[in-house]
């Protein structure tokens, strides 16, 4: 078990990044110990990622970014298809 000193922790604006996407992709990129939460630095929000290993390449965070939009774009689909689909009163 590796103690809590040697581990990275570092922040990443949640500017392009969906929640639910790098929660998902996080331990896929960095190992079964990699963990994410949301935080806030400096008034600006974003995730604090802390891991036993290396952080998130500049490739890994452009995937995570791709996969994020991808999946804005999904809900606003079906956000729009769920209005067209009421009734007008």
């Amino acid at each position: 078990m590796s103690s809590s000193s040697s581990l990275n922790q570092y922040w990443l604006p949640n500017q392009e990044i969906h929640k639910k996407v790098i929660t998902q992709e996080l331990q896929y990129y960095l190992g079964p110990e990699a963990t994410v939460r949301p935080f806030t630095r400096e008034g600006e929000d974003g995730f604090l990622i802390t891991t036993p290993g290396p952080c998130l390449s500049d490739e890994q965070i452009d995937d995570i970014c791709v996969k994020s939009k991808e999946m804005w774009e999904k809900q606003a689909a079906a956000r729009s298809q769920t209005r067209s689909e009421k009734p007008l009163k």
